[in-house]
């Protein structure tokens, strides 16, 4: 492998012209499209759940339609409540932290490059595939926590990598290890210790080394600063809920999803070994030669060194060579830990993605590195991933998420003049409608949305309730069930290819 990034042989000024442009350009593209409808189950149901924080001035306890809601941790509820008092409840403003996020990803990574190798173009390469790597692209435009603890595990891990390989091995990266670890916990539980700490842990086994003795003093106060950064949710929360926030959130949230498959989410063992390779679009390619040459380095070659340079054969250093063994922990730790996941969704593997940029970028700067057309060759890919994001978030996003919202169904219900009825779901429940529907979804007694199964049991509610008509969102292919009935009367008002939205009536 060719020495880790050297200066590209163009003038400074162009290049300096083109980091500027690219650093817009990333702002832009990942702030673009945010206002698009909410898509999916989660998007609607943690945006709603931090409406109803922030409309009570709640910065503690999570509630979905008036009930405790101890899925997750509060930190994308508090980015969303300060950002619906700065640009009101929409979806741009449940979407701009984990956009921020995202950034904050990149972020995070062009540190590690700018101060492991601060003479070189490395942290600017580094950035531009971390910026345009399509995982990291795409859950930054989530409402969702994904990216949200991909961004604290990042930059803990950062600094970590940046106190173990600089030469003046300062307090602060330090500070940062332990600071964003109270921050992951915050974003999403458990997790947001155990990655940091055994990718950390890997990576001195792997190096063969026992840990830094600073490092090992720095836990004294290192600990004591995750608990207090953690504990501005965790003390308060269980100081109101006690025993039920232990249940539901550690017991049932953290063990019971990943030792069995109480919330429906199975997927064989092997799910992650291809989800994972797929979020390093465009930059697969060079994504599996890393690893093809890793697997290489690690059981074939068996850490072959050069007898001149007393370093691993291809590295031109030792921080190279650190490098690139701290990626593959980072890619590791994740990746058998949720592939031994009984739940398990793709969102789920998105801390791994950092770990394969830096992977893939050790091997994409030797590349630029021997200059002539590479350089320009990976700034057009970047530059065409970014134009294929923003032509697909004008042109494809909006009909496809035709299908997948309700925001329309209950715009049109509510232009004809019915925005005071109670809606809910015929044979369905639309998780979508929590946002798009809030205050007006009827639910069982332990708070989930009801779902009306048979024109009897419409009737039934209808006749109890004064016989106020309901708003009804249905599946297509049974709207004939309300139609075709001799107790209720039902109105199609609108559909979006998946349901219909009807007032129904007794008849």
């Amino acid at each position: 492998m060719q020495e880790i990034t050297k200066t590209d042989r163009e003038s400074p000024r162009p290049q300096r012209w083109f980091w500027l442009v690219f650093f817009l350009l990333t702002v832009f593209v990942y702030l673009f499209g945010l206002t698009l409808p909410f898509v999916g189950p989660d998007e609607p149901r943690y945006a709603e759940v931090a409406r109803e924080m922030f409309q009570r001035g709640d910065w503690i306890t999570p509630t979905l339609g008036g009930f405790n809601w101890f899925e997750k941790p509060a930190l994308l509820y508090w980015f969303e409540i300060v950002f619906y008092h700065v640009f009101g409840v929409n979806e741009f403003a449940a979407r701009l932290g984990p956009a921020l996020c995202g950034l904050g990803t990149v972020l995070s990574l062009w540190l590690i490059g700018r101060r492991i190798f601060p003479k070189t173009e490395y942290a600017n390469w580094l950035a531009l595939i971390a910026a345009s790597t399509l995982g990291l692209i795409v859950f930054s435009r989530g409402a969702s926590f994904d990216i949200v603890i991909t961004f604290p595990v990042t930059a803990s891990l950062a600094g970590f990598i940046i106190f173990d390989l600089t030469e003046r091995r300062r307090l602060l990266p330090l500070f940062c290890f332990y600071f964003f670890i109270g921050v992951a916990l915050l974003a999403k539980g458990l997790i947001g210790v155990i990655f940091p700490l055994t990718v950390a842990a890997l990576y001195q086994v792997f190096v063969r080394e026992w840990p830094d003795r600073r490092l090992l003093i720095s836990a004294l106060w290192g600990i004591p600063l995750t608990m207090i950064v953690a504990g501005m949710w965790y003390a308060p929360m269980y100081l109101r809920h006690g025993y039920q926030f232990i249940d539901e959130f550690i017991i049932q949230q953290h063990f019971q999803r990943f030792t069995s498959n109480k919330y429906q989410h199975p997927q064989p063992l092997v799910f992650f070994f291809w989800v994972l390779p797929l979020m390093t679009i465009p930059w697969l390619p060079f994504f599996l030669y890393a690893v093809g040459k890793s697997v290489s380095k690690f059981f074939i070659a068996k850490w072959k060194r050069d007898k001149h340079a007393k370093q691993p054969a291809d590295f031109a250093n030792e921080s190279q060579r650190r490098l690139w063994i701290f990626s593959l922990a980072w890619i590791l730790i994740p990746l058998v830990f949720f592939s031994f996941s009984g739940s398990k969704l793709p969102g789920y593997i998105l801390p791994a993605v950092p770990g394969t940029i830096l992977l893939t970028s050790i091997f994409v700067s030797s590349y630029v590195a021997k200059n002539g057309y590479r350089p320009k060759l990976i700034k057009n890919i970047a530059l065409s991933t970014y134009a294929v994001v923003v032509i697909a978030l004008i042109f494809v996003v909006p009909r496809f998420l035709r299908n997948e919202t309700v925001k329309h169904l209950v715009a049109s219900a509510n232009s004809k003049g019915y925005q005071n009825l109670q809606m809910s779901g015929f044979i369905t429940v639309s998780h979508n409608a929590e946002f798009y529907a809030a205050g007006r979804l009827i639910r069982d007694q332990d708070g989930k949305q009801h779902r009306f199964i048979g024109a009897s049991e419409l009737r039934e509610y209808i006749d109890s309730h004064g016989g106020e008509p309901l708003v009804i969102f249905c599946p297509l292919e049974h709207v004939r069930h309300l139609t075709n009935s001799d107790i209720i009367h039902a109105d199609v008002l609108d559909d979006n290819g998946e349901l219909a939205v009807t007032v129904v009536r007794a008849q």
